[in-house]
């Protein structure tokens, strides 16, 4: 049979999504109610990015797992440099029962999957981070009303984000909201808008799930009546030395206390972080109590062990 993997959020069907949510719930009320990898069985986790809650969430889900978590230092290994993806994903394969890879480009993460015999877990790529996504799902469903009990996860409810629409979480709201059955809204300057096919694959998405999705250069359009609005950085790694021009840019899409009053009065707030209080968050906002994002950041262990164990059952 060949691996299932997770390369972007919508690997996952809509009833998939909703299925793993269920599961992330399930196992952050007993956390070891699930052990695929007991024996214990190895996997592979690559770091070619700097990394914190990555890190910590994947291994600690390994081992939660009944696995052994084998760290791959990527400067080490020099994944496509020292020696080919292919070699790299079917050494790894024979040894390991999945491979989760944080690095840059999204082609070297399909490649390693499609010379894998193993399920390979997009811990993030500069077009994708799903697993981030789900963590978020996890979250708005936990502070608004829960899980649907069948169809989308979240439908009904609207999600907003505010800063750069071009880069991976934006990417990912977009079709991981799509497939909950969330409106998405997209606030960000027409330059820094999501890639058109991206945008094009949330559409269809939503016209199957019953949400919408749309892309607002004024982020007061974007926030209003939102039930849970989010935020990134405006310079994401490997973007530092345009961080000067990027803050000139991006500063209309503040998220503060004004915008914020925007969305729904009960309006949770997202942040992946690490965060940059007085750039693209404010301090009051961030560490105020609409704030959910400790919950969030916990919610990356939960969700991707429940991404872990659907891809351990179904491959």
């Amino acid at each position: 049979m060949t691996a299932r993997s997770f390369l972007a959020d919508d690997d996952l069907t809509s009833a998939e999504q909703r299925e793993v949510l269920e599961l992330a719930a399930t196992l952050k009320a007993d956390r070891h109610a699930r052990t695929p990898y007991a024996g214990p069985r190895s996997v592979a986790i690559i770091f070619d990015k700097p990394t914190l809650r990555t890190q910590v969430s994947f291994t600690t889900a390994v081992a939660e797992l009944g696995g052994y978590p084998l760290m791959v230092d990527g400067a080490l290994a020099q994944i496509g440099k020292r020696e080919s993806v292919s070699d790299v994903a079917k050494v790894l394969g024979r040894q390991v029962a999945a491979i989760v890879w944080r690095t840059f480009h999204q082609s070297d993460l399909e490649k390693m999957a499609a010379d894998s015999d193993v399920p390979v877990v997009n811990a993030l790529t500069d077009d994708f981070h799903p697993c981030q996504a789900l963590a978020d799902l996890l979250t708005v469903a936990e502070h608004t009303g829960g899980l649907a009990t069948s169809g989308p996860a979240l439908a009904g409810r609207t999600f907003a984000y505010v800063g750069d629409g071009s880069n991976n979480m934006a990417h990912s709201y977009l079709l991981a909201g799509a497939l909950a059955g969330m409106d998405v809204h997209i606030g960000c300057p027409a330059d820094f808008a999501p890639r058109a096919d991206i945008l094009a694959r949330a559409k269809a998405i939503a016209a199957e799930t019953g949400a919408a999705v749309a892309v607002h250069t004024d982020p007061r359009h974007a926030v209003v009546g939102a039930d849970a609005v989010a935020t990134d950085t405006w310079v994401s790694m490997g973007q530092e030395a345009e961080s000067t021009a990027r803050e000139q840019v991006f500063l209309p899409y503040q998220l503060d206390d004004d915008l914020l009053e925007l969305a729904d009065p009960t309006a949770v707030v997202l942040h992946c972080l690490p965060a940059y209080r007085g750039k693209e968050i404010t301090a009051d906002v961030l560490d105020g109590p609409r704030a959910v994002i400790w919950d969030e950041a916990e919610n990356r262990l939960h969700a991707q062990k429940a991404v872990l164990t659907f891809l351990a059952g179904a491959s």
